[in-house]
């Protein structure tokens, strides 16, 4: 299938700005997506800077490849940022990377594709697979997942608090005929929702819920930070948009954290270079202008957060 689907890159002047990119820096875009932020980078390079990306998703890779097929400052895998070390290192970049951007969660042209499943408001199938070439998809877990299971996703990653019921409820249809389309589901839960939220559709916290553990979002997150710190040089930025709360926060403690350096006893007469902080968040959390929202509403949940490598 072509990709017909337009994406437009959320808090892109910002994002510019984050990476405070040299022109012969190297730099990462560890979620490609239809490459809006990756063409901007792009263009502030000169001959001698690189980006690399990655994406889960085989279409943006396909659509990495055919946007840059002619420039050789351009390089993509495919697959999740979680391995970013394991390429950084073939490359011989380790510490030598001037800037790594993650803008999180799903992109416009998986939204907008019905078959993908990401969506409630379209009929579709169930699969919300970022990477649609292996992995158990969203129908294959709803159909053969225990209430418990389904209820546990619900509250930890969708934070609903009507998980409980509306996992008995998905439950109890299935057993009269399998869940196959993303609006059968998106009713099912509707239906076992007895309190809608004003301006909400009682079918997202389920299926961002559901999208997050199929494919392994927050713990990928996790497995990455760590992996960053060695990967940029000194001076180097890490910049990452989050669309919800529950990355925002990993983000948010990580830097923090990591801003603190070294843990010792607190009544330990110890110097604050002896701490060793590995990083410094470079101002406060930032968030999509009145207009951008506007003009791009789903950029209205987005926050970047902006941290630099200061550790040797």
């Amino acid at each position: 299938m072509s990709d017909t689907y337009t994406h437009r890159p959320v808090l892109l002047d910002e994002v510019l700005q984050a990476l405070n990119i040299h022109t012969d820096g190297i730099y990462v875009d560890g979620t490609f997506g239809r490459g809006g932020h990756a063409k901007a980078i792009l263009n502030q390079l000169g001959d001698k800077g690189h980006l690399f990306a990655m994406d889960k998703d085989p279409q943006a890779v396909q659509t990495a490849k055919q946007l840059f097929a002619d420039d050789a400052r351009f390089s993509v895998e495919h697959g999740s940022f979680a391995q970013l070390e394991q390429h950084i290192k073939a490359r011989h970049w380790t510490g030598k990377v001037s800037g790594i951007l993650l803008d999180l969660g799903v992109s416009s042209p998986q939204l907008d594709d019905p078959q993908r499943g990401f969506s409630f408001r379209r009929e579709g199938s169930l699969d919300m697979r970022m990477d649609t070439s292996g992995g158990l998809n969203a129908e294959q877990w709803i159909n053969q997942a225990s209430d418990t299971e389904l209820a546990q996703v619900f509250r930890d990653y969708g934070e609903e608090r009507f998980a409980k019921r509306i996992a008995r409820a998905i439950v109890n249809k299935r057993s009269e005929a399998p869940i196959r389309s993303t609006t059968q589901l998106a009713n099912i839960i509707a239906a076992a929702n007895p309190a809608w939220e004003q301006g909400k559709d009682p079918a997202t916290r389920c299926f961002q819920a559901i999208r997050i553990f199929i494919n392994r979002e927050l713990e990928d997150l996790q497995r990455f930070l760590p992996q960053a710190l060695p990967l940029l040089a000194k001076g180097g930025r890490l910049a990452v948009i989050s669309f919800h709360s529950l990355e925002d926060r990993i983000v948010k403690r990580f830097i923090r954290d990591q801003s603190r350096g070294d843990h010792y006893p607190p009544d330990l007469p110890i110097t604050a270079a002896q701490i060793k902080p590995k990083l410094r968040a470079v101002g406060k959390a930032i968030y999509p202008g009145v207009e951008e929202v506007t003009s791009n509403p789903r950029a209205r949940s987005a926050v970047l957060r902006i941290a630099e490598r200061t550790g040797e």
